[in-house]
């Protein structure tokens, strides 16, 4: 791996709104010194690439300078980026672009095998911005669990974006008071899977339109829960709802506690959490908000204590805020530079 003193080289393989927000967040909030894009991959033209990356309807304008070097490289704030437009990913080049750890960021690739294909392309080491099957070295949630990377792990998962809200949630009530079952339910911003208006999918609740209707989705989170959390298993089980806004979503908590606790003493807990250990990672809030107020938050959830509930001392209701978006790609980030060892 590249000596500490040196950017971790990166190549992005799927440039939708998580590799750019990526992108974004690595220059916005204080990653490029550590950690450097040399090559995007994605279908697009270049010119669209470029204008997409210099305009977003959800996070505003590019904080930088954008252009078009030539036909197969951005400039960005005066870096050189390679730009890729390969389908097959047996046949990607990495070695010669001396890439030490792709982002994989397609949303098409889940499995270990598929995954391969970046190393023997020869990159060093692949992070997947997505649940993986469990044939993969580790998921890591940010926060929770990174200490158990080591330098032998190749294929990493860094799980959704609503693992990466709960976890550090549950741990530390599991902790405090001991979770017994619960039931979460996601209220998720509409995704690009989604069409305007009716259109046929595979999945029937899927062909509504996205700007009309609260869809039900399935989800995979309870494995999630189990995978990180075993202790957990069998014991939670998630709902997931699409709604009709851009961004920003909600993680609706019911957990059945061991011990008898307050809403004042979950908040305080949270509190200590996110004035602690989880700094940066987990929030709390006691203002009145409603879900765009956390636009382009950088933190993975933030727990609304005005929403917290406690009904018969262990019936515990809280609600949790997160950046779908741009929380995830700043952990994507953050286990980015675990992964290259520049970050504990």
């Amino acid at each position: 791996m590249t000596e500490s003193r040196q950017p971790l080289r990166i190549a992005i393989n799927g440039f939708g709104r998580v590799g750019r927000c990526i992108l974004r967040a690595l220059y916005e909030n204080g990653y490029r010194q550590q950690l450097q894009v040399v090559a995007i991959n994605e279908l697009a033209d270049i010119e669209t690439i470029s204008y997409m990356l210099r305009y977003d309807s959800t996070h505003g304008r590019f904080p930088g300078t954008v252009s078009v070097a030539d036909d197969n490289h951005l400039l960005v704030n005066g870096d050189r980026i390679c730009i890729r437009h390969e389908a097959d990913t047996a046949r990607h080049d990495w070695a010669a672009l001396q890439v030490d750890l792709v982002l994989e960021c397609s949303g098409q690739i889940k499995t270990r095998e598929e995954c391969e294909a970046h190393l023997q392309g020869g990159a060093g080491k692949v992070l997947i911005s997505n649940p993986a099957d469990s044939a993969v070295d580790n998921t890591i949630i940010f926060g929770i669990n990174q200490h158990t990377l080591s330098a032998e792990q190749r294929i990493v998962s860094n799980g959704s974006c609503s693992t990466n809200c709960l976890l550090p949630i549950l741990t530390q009530l599991n902790d405090a008071f001991g979770i017994e079952a619960g039931v979460t339910t996601t209220i998720h911003s509409a995704m690009n899977d989604q069409p305007v208006i009716d259109a046929y999918h595979s999945d029937l609740r899927r062909t509504r339109s996205a700007v009309q209707s609260i869809i039900p989705v399935d989800t995979g989170l309870p494995l999630g829960i189990a995978r990180l959390m075993p202790e957990l298993s069998g014991r939670i089980e998630s709902l997931h709802v699409r709604v009709p806004t851009i961004n920003v979503s909600a993680l609706d908590l019911s957990l059945q506690l061991r011990e008898k606790t307050s809403s004042q003493a979950v908040n305080d807990l949270i509190q200590s959490a996110a004035d602690g250990r989880l700094s940066g990672i987990l929030g709390i809030t006691r203002e009145a908000h409603a879900s765009i107020d956390f636009n382009h938050d950088p933190r993975s959830g933030v727990v609304d204590a005005t929403q917290t509930r406690v009904s018969g001392g262990r019936l515990l209701k809280m609600l949790v805020w997160f950046d779908n978006e741009w929380g995830f790609a700043n952990r994507m980030l953050d286990t980015a530079l675990c992964m290259a060892g520049k970050a504990d």
